[in-house]
């Protein structure tokens, strides 16, 4: 059996104060965990230049070091979340990370800060699967799809600060600095998330009861119940390859500000630490208002929403990409920049219905596992991987040419999506357990 801290029920709920009060403290958790998973993406160029490392050796610290730990553990340490505590496994998960991104502050070479990131991933496995569990269980089915939205803003907002503030603290001290005081800040936060988040009672809103608590399936249940499912693989791999470019893009492209358009590393923090804010904080809560919307006439709204996103955004990205003033590639980068996050609200909770409440939290980490292990680990790599072998033929353009070659990545997600989108209604489930 499993106990729990607040005794909710659909009827006996906590107030909406103190739930929107930890759907904050989720949201900025999740800022951390994108801000101290990606500050390398500003970094890496001034590493590059300290550590003499090649592009390829940077995506490989910047992708498959983090995701080996980070994948691989996800699935257990979510099984636990289904048993234990999740809020206990998410302060324990922050205060690693946090540890490890100030341990990258101290690299002398390729492999102490291969190790470093890969202990950044050994944290960050348990930050995110049992966040999803706990924002379906402080909010009702119909608010859901925004609910995760508004956790989910914290991508945009840790990749914009970690881009924002890692560069210029890189540019204005150096880039150990930046490591030492982002993972510091989050080590500090670690205890306060603690004090203020509690758990609920598991699928409070699918039916279950502080009386009845829901009782934790055993791992083999959840893969019977989960893997043979068709549409957990379309939407797993369909959201793994948005991955790719999505993790691809954000790491490369402050490389291709500063290789192909000439700005400096404070301007490059700006100019694209406020597109992603921007963006991406419009994008995500776009996909989960329209899902939300569309999603009470048709479950496979959930799907073809960001489907269409993808495809919308795509050629808006290759004009940015191509434009001569500063000014109109900033506003170009906006609109695609937003779009292509929309999967995550809308994607994040059809994944959540495709098994009952007491296994939320291992399927949402079957779910991290093929997204992740897909698009962290190869789409970080192929970008930097594709840059190197195209550099004899462009030389300082080849980061431009590998992103193209890589945006192919999104229309495979669109055309996975929008499949989905026709099994969702009927692999719906609503039930807790």
């Amino acid at each position: 059996m499993i106990t729990s801290q607040v005794p909710t029920t659909a009827s006996d709920a906590p107030s909406s104060r103190y739930r929107y009060l930890v759907l904050g403290m989720l949201m900025l958790s999740y800022t951390f965990n994108f801000l101290d998973r990606q500050i390398l993406g500003i970094l890496k160029e001034p590493i590059k230049r300290d550590l003499g490392l090649s592009d390829t050796e940077l995506g490989l610290m910047g992708g498959l070091a983090f995701a080996l730990l980070y994948t691989t553990l996800a699935v257990p340490i979510a099984w636990l979340a289904d048993r234990v505590s999740r809020t206990w496994i998410i302060t324990t998960a922050l205060a690693l990370w946090s540890g490890f991104t100030m341990v990258c502050g101290t690299a002398t070479g390729f492999w102490s800060l291969f190790l470093a990131r890969a202990g950044v991933g050994l944290g960050e496995a348990g930050g995110v699967a049992p966040a999803y569990s706990l924002v379906s269980d402080y909010f009702p089915r119909e608010q859901r799809a925004r609910a995760i939205a508004a956790y989910s803003f914290g991508i945009p907002l840790g990749n914009s600060l970690g881009t924002l503030f890692g560069g210029l603290l890189a540019a204005f001290v150096d880039w150990r600095f930046a490591f030492l005081a982002v993972g510091g800040a989050g080590v500090l936060l670690a205890p306060v998330f603690k004090l203020v988040v509690k758990d609920p009672v598991r699928g409070a809103f699918d039916g279950a009861t502080a009386a009845v608590p829901v009782v934790a399936p055993r791992f083999g249940a959840v893969v019977r119940t989960v893997l043979p499912n068709p549409t957990f693989w379309l939407l797993a791999i369909g959201a793994a390859c948005a991955s790719v470019c999505g993790y691809g893009v954000a790491f490369w492209l402050p490389s291709f500000f500063i290789r192909s358009l000439g700005l400096s590393l404070a301007e490059t923090s700006v100019f694209y630490g406020v597109i992603q804010l921007v963006g991406g904080l419009a994008g995500i809560w776009l996909g989960g208002a329209l899902s939300d919307r569309l999603g009470a006439k048709s479950r496979g709204a959930y799907a073809y929403v960001p489907a269409c996103c993808f495809l919308a955004g795509l050629p808006l990205f290759f004009l940015a990409m191509n434009a001569d003033r500063l000014w109109a590639a900033w506003l170009l980068f906006l609109v695609p920049t937003g779009l292509n996050l929309t999967w995550l609200g809308p994607v994040v909770t059809a994944v959540q219905h495709l098994a009952p409440a007491n296994m939320r939290s291992t399927t949402s980490a079957l779910f991290l596992l093929v997204n992740n292990l897909f698009g962290i680990a190869v789409g970080l790599w192929i970008f930097g991987f594709l840059s190197d072998l195209l550099a004899p033929q462009y030389g300082a353009e080849s980061m431009r040419y590998a992103i193209y070659y890589g945006m192919s990545f999104y229309v495979l997600a669109a055309t996975l999506l929008y499949t989905a989108s026709r099994r969702l209604p009927r692999d719906w489930v609503t039930a807790a357990a």
